[in-house]
């Protein structure tokens, strides 16, 4: 072949990369990872990183499945959190994970809303930029979603299966929703195989309900701090009932703090550990709204978790930099992360129950699972919030009992519990806090194979 001849073969592979919104796009030469850039909007710019899988299995029966990994905070990287610190192939050191969730699937991360990760707006102080909503949210990855599917046949025979994590599962919710209605209107080619919420911020008021007589009842406060704690989430019940969502979250940030100081610092993500003492600092009122979401980033990036000597944003603005090429010049990893919180400060405590249920009604299997260590986004809480769902099921589903789970063969240990009905399924993760996938790597990569159907999962 003659280099002009490689050179149109070179043309043609980059046009086909390069769609409408596509800012940007690169990959491995082997084919196994692929990254990009859509502009979603004008001036407003998603990063996705989509694996492809070594342990791939061709079944026709069985198409080999993408999990769609969606993150917390909100403003939490999904392609540094979720990909380097809990299922990616690599971890924070760049060494093979033994518990990479492509034993099971291909991955697709994407640092949602603009302005998260690698995502960036072109001006910062340009507010209509920014996203306000869940929705908003949504219809952004669906935009992104349309340009990497539509034109590859071969992600459009693997079913997409949304799993999120945290604020995560309030995208997710309606990111399904909006996969949905773009799939019925013709505009995206795609298969949506199931929704899959871990530890997710589905209802606030029932998370924060569930706090203060979860820590009392573990000796982790007293009768005075489960008082203080109840007379605030009284408050907050109100202001959810009149849709008061900024002062609710202002409520919510004083009854952090009330359960911090009553428990000696327990740790939201984890009731068996004290937090760490929080490196944010900063007085001004702006600084303390965004202290907890920072937490929660935080607390993935700690020691405990991570042995690097680099923290996770030396790693993604270093070498993960280097290697992807196409990051823009002035667009740091996390650089723009200040203005995604604020601009949805008054979503932050709205419940998505009821996607939930349209998610149910339209056939969607829909996946919980929880840590049973989690106190933020706790099971007690979770359970409430399920018991609240109109789905025409959910009389039986309660009504059944739970399967065991074990791991590896070893059926002596108890890993966990798991039931479902119809198209609801749960999963009680023990021993696991916030980020299951991290505390019990085992049991959940066999939880995700059967979300999956991964077709070498027995």
């Amino acid at each position: 072949m003659g280099k002009f001849s490689l050179f149109l073969v070179s043309l043609l592979i980059a046009l086909s990369l390069c769609h409408e919104n596509i800012v940007s796009a690169a990959g491995t030469e082997d084919g196994s990872e692929q990254w990009g850039y859509v502009e979603v909007r004008p001036q407003a710019h998603l990063f996705w990183w989509l694996y492809k899988s070594p342990f791939r299995v061709e079944d026709p029966s069985k198409p080999w499945p993408v999990i769609l990994w969606l993150q917390g905070g909100p403003g939490a990287s999904g392609v540094g959190l979720g990909n380097f610190l809990e299922i990616g192939p690599l971890d924070g050191n760049l060494k093979p994970r033994n518990s990479t969730w492509l034993q099971k699937a291909d991955l697709l991360f994407v640092d949602s809303p603009v302005g998260t990760g690698y995502s960036y707006v072109d001006d910062v102080h340009n507010s209509s930029l920014t996203v306000k909503t869940d929705v908003e949210a949504a219809i952004d990855v669906t935009t992104l979603l349309k340009e990497v599917f539509n034109g590859n046949e071969s992600l459009q025979r693997s079913p997409l299966y949304v799993v999120a994590e945290s604020y995560g599962g309030k995208f997710a919710v309606t990111v399904g929703l909006s996969i949905l209605e773009a799939i019925e209107a013709g505009e995206l080619k795609l298969k949506l195989g199931g929704v899959a919420l871990g530890d997710s911020w589905i209802s606030s008021e029932d998370f924060v309900l569930s706090w203060g007589p979860l820590l009392k009842a573990g000796s982790r406060i007293d009768n005075s701090g489960l008082r203080d704690s109840n007379s605030l989430t009284q408050i907050i019940t109100q202001q959810l009932k009149y849709g008061q969502y900024e002062e609710a979250t202002q409520s919510w940030y004083e009854l952090e703090g009330v359960i911090l100081s009553s428990s000696n610092n327990v740790d939201f993500y984890n009731i068996m550990l004290d937090s760490k003492k929080d490196p944010i600092e900063g007085t001004t009122n702006e600084a303390s709204k965004q202290m907890s979401t920072k937490r929660y980033s935080k607390y993935l990036d700690s020691p405990s978790l991570r042995s690097a000597k680099k923290g996770l944003s030396s790693l993604m603005n270093g070498v993960i930099r280097e290697k992807l090429k196409i990051i823009p010049t002035g667009v740091k990893w996390g650089g723009q992360e200040d203005i995604v919180f604020p601009a949805m400060v008054g979503e932050f405590m709205k419940p998505r129950i009821k996607e939930v249920d349209e998610l149910l009604a339209k056939g969607i299997n829909v996946t919980i699972y929880n840590g049973q260590l989690d106190l933020i986004c706790s099971t007690a809480g979770a359970e409430a919030w399920v018991e609240k769902l109109k789905w025409d099921g959910l009389d039986k589903f309660l009504s059944l009992d739970r399967t065991p789970l074990y791991c590896g063969g070893d059926g002596s240990v108890t890993k966990g519990f798991m039931k479902s009905y119809k198209n609801l399924y749960f999963y009680w993760i023990l021993g696991a806090g916030h980020f299951v996938p991290v505390d019990q790597p085992c049991v959940t990569l066999e939880m995700i194979g059967s979300i999956t159907q991964s077709p070498n999962t027995s």
